[in-house]
């Protein structure tokens, strides 16, 4: 599985290098000619030798000019093919959400970042961010509450809108970690707002973590286990003032 990196990196490099080579060739082939045409007192019998008020052939019956058009036009529709075969593959991702992606759900509001897995569990660009697994495809579903902001992991070269009453998804890959890397790998403001949407635009950063698949999936039971004691914590205090709650016309009175 590649990731959006690699592919345009790759897109990148392919359109660089044949760009290069085209320009050589052709600054190459302008010297060659304004050498070999060059004005001199030596009469030539040369057949290519352009002709004043005459439209140039190419030389050899317009042969050369047929060829490198046709060749021209072969490189150019499949770099055109070749890159729309690539691009389809960067907005459809290499497959629908299965069991082995991450589905997350980022929301966006002023001026921070909230992060809720399938689980259930949360987190925010105050607390310790995205965190995700090593060489898995995960997929973000993309809103707002507010106003108008725009989700984006440049490392990643990923970006969606995030509209309110609106849900954007697109993908990314995250590849594996190396021995030496340990853990985790923290991007410190791997993400960013691509929208300008106030006053603290600028700081509506946060991180991107990613782990060895043990141990997120450690983080995942711990933040599970927190959200169980919150949530626990919570129905003992719903109970304790449930003793001294009147009930009035349906409206339950804490006295």
């Amino acid at each position: 599985m590649q990731t959006r990196a690699e592919v345009f990196e790759q897109i990148f490099t392919i359109f660089l290098g044949l760009g290069t080579l085209v320009g050589i060739i052709v600054v190459a082939y302008t010297l060659y000619n304004a050498y070999k045409y060059r004005d001199s007192d030596a009469p030539t019998d040369d057949d290519e030798l352009p002709t004043l008020g005459e439209l140039p052939t190419g030389g050899k019956g317009g042969k050369k000019l047929f060829v490198s058009f046709g060749m021209s036009a072969i490189i150019v529709l499949g770099l055109v093919l070749w890159t729309y075969t690539w691009l389809i593959y960067v907005e459809t991702g290499p497959e629908e959400p299965g069991e082995d992606a991450l589905e997350v759900d980022v929301e966006g509001q002023a001026f921070s970042w909230s992060f809720e897995y399938e689980n259930g569990v949360e987190t925010s660009s105050n607390g310790e961010g995205l965190v995700v697994p090593e060489d898995t495809a995960i997929w973000v579903n993309v809103t707002s509450i507010d106003v108008w902001h725009a989700f984006g992991i440049p490392d990643q070269r990923v970006k969606a809108d995030a509209i309110p009453g609106e849900t954007d998804v697109t993908w990314f890959a995250t590849e594996p970690l190396e021995e030496s890397d340990g853990e985790r790998v923290v991007n410190e403001d791997g993400i960013e707002c691509f929208e300008l949407c106030g006053q603290g635009h600028s700081g509506m950063t946060s991180n991107v973590t990613v782990m060895e698949e043990e141990a997120f999936e450690e983080w995942m039971a711990e933040q599970e286990a927190a959200m169980e004691d919150n949530s626990s914590g919570d129905n003992e205090t719903d109970d304790a003032n449930g003793d001294n709650a009147t009930k009035v016309r349906g409206v339950t009175l804490n006295v």
